[in-house]
């Protein structure tokens, strides 16, 4: 869980580590997510903002069990806003996000759901 957020996301859409002249964009979309998970009711993501890649998933999550879903919700959401996707494509990975966000949902406050 010490891997950087900016890294991943970055590895994740097929961008070198190395490779900084998208990073301000990729940041903004992460941070902006973030900010949805808050929203989702993620209590950790309150006031967390990624500036370059010294923030870690640790950082942003210590509960495991949610993480992957955060890492892949965070992803796809950068990837919508960062390189869109057309058609059919576009659809499929919104309804993964909604599926996710409901996920996310059930796991952060299962007694809404059950």
């Amino acid at each position: 869980m010490d891997e950087s957020i900016l890294n991943t996301i970055k590895k994740l859409l097929g961008i070198d580590s190395s490779y900084n002249a998208f990073d301000q964009d990729i940041i903004v979309h992460i941070n902006t997510t973030i900010n949805i998970l808050y929203q989702l009711g993620l209590d950790s993501c309150k006031g967390f903002c990624v500036q370059d890649e010294s923030e870690t998933w640790g950082d942003l999550l210590s509960n495991n069990d949610i993480l992957n879903l955060v890492q892949t919700y965070i992803y796809l959401r950068v990837k919508s806003m960062f390189d869109p996707a057309s058609g059919s494509v576009n659809e499929s990975l919104n309804r993964i996000q909604q599926e996710l966000e409901w996920r996310i949902n059930v796991m952060v406050d299962p007694k809404d759901f059950w």
